[in-house]
């Protein structure tokens, strides 16, 4: 369930730059299923996220059984998950001490700076180039992506198409600023405090969430040393619902990037007078069926975990198709 977890985070954090805005609440409203209305459940999202609240945000984005069957899925081996070996362990071990032990930040500087120099001299001219080719790569999978509804792949694609000319114009090899992230992402191991890749993979539901939100606001605090704030896109986004149904809503957003504007719609469905966002509702779901399928006569188990399952129909979390609003 891990590697589905951290796709589902991906998707839904790639997302959340499109899907709401950051109103401040009570940690006992935090702490509820769903949203009292379309609008309120993707800005109270959003407010669990910017505070990387990883355990809060799913208890809030799932009903009561789906956060529970995400819990228990959690401590299942994917079928497709190699067993650790014991060049895995060494690796990771070395990987740990480099980041954590006394001193760590000035070693790695001082390996850091010869290479940044010589990547100033030999790739600056060419990252534009770099970028817009990764930028391709980029756009081709996210267009042959069998986890994101076309709605998400046209909000990532969004997103994409302003980071693309950031990641261009960003000093990468700036010494001051590859002193000031290197700090940053030690002072971060550190605070994961991760001992071994066994523990790492051993973790229960709580304890990772704890670990993704150390990392997360590390990497928000990483990306504003080179100049993009994931907090000020949030901050500035305004949510409006533009069409309902029965027991749907379709809402409209409107943020900034980087300076620029942004709009995306998403779909909420309710179920017992909350509201939820349908794309990663159908996610979660579709990840329960692929891990919980067996293997078919003559399917190895890693081609059973890695053939697309159409999740069973549920009536009351999938919504009918919105239709487009009239033009007056």
């Amino acid at each position: 369930m891990r590697r589905a977890f951290l796709r589902l985070g991906s998707i839904s954090l790639l997302c959340v730059l499109a899907l709401a805005a950051c109103h401040n609440k009570d940690k006992d409203q935090a702490a509820q299923s769903g949203g009292d209305t379309p609008v309120e459940a993707v800005q109270q999202s959003v407010t669990l996220l910017k505070t990387g609240d990883f355990a809060g945000f799913w208890k809030h984005a799932l009903p009561p059984a789906d956060y529970e069957t995400l819990r228990t899925d959690w401590a299942k081996t994917p079928p497709d998950q190699p067993p650790l070996t014991d060049e895995d362990r060494a690796e990771f071990k070395e990987h740990i001490k480099e980041l954590t032990e006394p001193g760590a930040e000035d070693k790695l500087f001082a390996a850091a700076r010869p290479k940044l120099i010589e990547y100033q001299q030999q790739y600056s001219d060419q990252l534009p180039l770099m970028v817009g080719i990764f930028q391709g790569i980029a756009r081709a999978g996210i267009e042959k992506s069998q986890d994101m509804s076309s709605t998400q792949k046209k909000q990532v694609s969004d997103v994409l198409d302003v980071l693309a000319p950031w990641a261009q114009q960003t000093p990468w090899f700036d010494q001051a600023r590859a002193k000031q992230a290197i700090g940053i992402v030690v002072a971060t191991a550190r605070k994961l405090d991760l001992k071994s890749a066994d523990d790492m993979r051993a973790m229960d539901f709580d304890t990772a969430m704890q670990k993704y939100s150390v990392g997360f606001l590390g990497l928000k605090e990483l990306l504003n040393v080179y100049g993009l704030s994931v907090d000020a896109a949030l901050d500035s986004v305004k949510v409006a619902t533009v069409e309902t149904g029965p027991n749907w809503a379709r809402v409209k957003i409107d943020y900034t990037l980087q300076g620029k504007p942004i709009t995306t719609e998403s779909v909420l469905i309710q179920q017992d007078g909350r509201w939820y966002s349908e794309d990663l509702l159908r996610n979660v779901h579709d990840s329960h069926e692929r891990l919980m399928a067996p293997p078919a006569a003559g399917t190895s188990a890693v081609e059973a975990a890695t053939t697309p399952v159409e999740a069973p129909a549920k009536a009351e979390a999938k919504a009918p198709e919105p239709k487009s609003p009239k033009k007056g």
